[in-house]
């Protein structure tokens, strides 16, 4: 147990970037990433700050999608929202300011929430800066202006391994209404304090690994510096430690004023319905319905509720399938396809009658599990009706036929039957595997295994 002192108390303020295909005040594509090829290709006076240049009303799907994020988050959604003016000088902002929905003259779009135990203070959207390298200085402004969700959470969490269980089901959740760029992740600033110490906000981390490290050291070090002095820090993953960038800045410190070239954005309460309606069951709502319904152990249904689509599918197959065939299917054969194949199951035309007359056959016994899979391995990127395929590949489960190549198998490999008989146990192995495959994987590979060991005693 921590000393009453010690208290460690840690708040987050996540960015993602929003699924968008424009920016957020002009028609230039919102791409990011391995995406470009070239800087400074996805720009306009817009968003490069040019003299005169004004923006366009906001992306109406940004908007959107920031709304869901809240309403996720079970956040109040309020009706007017006022833009404002944050400025600040560094090279990255053209404007000398970044327009937000944020600030002490703001009303978020969403705010008093709260997610898995977690109150959120807030939920808001806000334009990216450009990209600057400060070591060449150089500019990219494809960058410039795309849409960011910034969440922000109450100190309520008390330790990394909460942090990081936390944030991955933030990640899982947003994942499910695809409002945030899977590809990019998310960026963090972490405020941490220890005790009755001033917090201390350490900006812009990239990973979970990072977040979890920065956390640990940052923890540690306030326990052993004293007195600590509100500041921002910036976390070094090469040697581990948070270095100090700069005192903290506080909200005057920016110069917030209301922008005067955007209108206030009023949202109708027939909008937020319509926004609701349209979001699926959360992972954790998945969760509970997989255990209770189906009666599926804790740890597959929690594979299968990472992603959307993959429960989806789980769902419609076991309308048609026995939960007990289905889960290690789905959790084990149908990832294992898809991570060979580098493919998402939105990017595959997989058939839910095609998956679960394949499983069938396999309930049956009309056919191996082996060719099963090798049958499930042609379903990538267009899955067909396996029945032809059993017809020609039945599963041989007589003894009198499969013999026949066990008698082939030990003719063939005269090593392997030496090796087992010395005591070598993986040669039996090797040949039920001969038998397996000159039989196509048709053959029973229980019965098969009793028939070599016969025949080699």
């Amino acid at each position: 147990m921590p000393k009453k002192d010690d208290k460690v108390k840690i708040g987050l303020e996540i960015h993602g970037y929003l699924m968008t295909n424009e920016k957020l005040f002009c028609s230039c594509k919102a791409e990011h990433g391995a995406k470009i090829t070239q800087p400074n290709t996805n720009i306009c006076p817009i968003c490069t700050g040019q003299p005169g240049a004004k923006p366009l009303l906001p992306n109406k799907t940004a908007v959107d999608k920031t709304i869901q994020i809240a309403l996720i988050l079970e956040c109040k959604i309020n009706e007017k929202l006022v833009w404002q003016r944050k400025h600040y000088d560094w090279p990255d902002l053209p404007k000398g300011y970044q327009d937000t929905i944020s600030g002490p003259y703001a009303v978020p779009v969403g705010e008093d929430g709260k997610f898995l135990g977690v109150k959120i203070r807030e939920a808001h959207i806000e334009e990216d800066p450009a990209a600057w390298n400060p070591k060449t200085g150089e500019i990219d402004y494809n960058r410039s202006g795309i849409p960011l969700i910034e969440i922000v959470t109450e100190p309520d969490l008390k330790n990394s391994e909460e942090t990081i269980n936390w944030l991955k089901q933030l990640i899982t959740t947003l994942g499910y209404i695809k409002a945030i760029d899977k590809n990019l992740g998310i960026k963090a600033d972490v405020n941490v304090s220890v005790g009755k110490g001033e917090r201390i906000e350490v900006k812009n981390i990239n990973s979970l690994k990072n977040i979890r490290a920065a956390i640990e050291y940052e923890i540690q070090r306030q326990k052993k510096e004293k007195p600590i002095h509100q500041e921002t820090r910036a976390f070094d993953e090469f040697s581990g430690k948070t270095v100090r960038m700069r005192s903290k800045e506080e909200a005057q410190d920016y110069r917030f004023i209301s922008e005067p070239d955007l209108p206030i954005i009023k949202i109708e309460q027939s909008r937020i319905k319509k926004l609701k309606s349209a979001l699926p069951e959360t992972p954790q709502e998945k969760l509970r319905k997989l255990i209770k319904k189906y009666k599926i152990d804790k740890k597959p249904a929690e594979v299968l509720t990472k992603k959307l689509d993959i429960v989806e599918f789980f769902e419609e197959v076991v309308k048609r399938v026995n939960p007990r065939i289905a889960v290690p299917w789905v959790t084990i054969e149908l990832l294992r396809v898809l991570n060979y194949a580098k493919k998402e199951l939105e990017n595959v035309e997989i058939k839910v009658e095609d998956f679960a007359e394949l499983l069938n056959l396999v309930d049956k016994k009309a056919i191996t599990e082996l060719k099963a899979k090798e049958i499930l391995n042609q379903f990538i990127p267009i899955s067909f009706s396996p029945k032809e395929h059993a017809k020609k590949h039945r599963k041989i489960s007589g003894k009198s036929e499969i013999e026949k190549f066990v008698k082939q198998v030990i003719k063939q490999n005269p090593q392997a039957i030496k090796d087992y008989k010395a005591g070598k146990p993986n040669a039996l192995n090797f040949l039920i595997g001969q038998v397996m495959r000159i039989s196509e994987k048709r053959a029973d590979f229980k019965t098969a295994k009793e028939v070599l060991e016969k025949m080699l005693r």
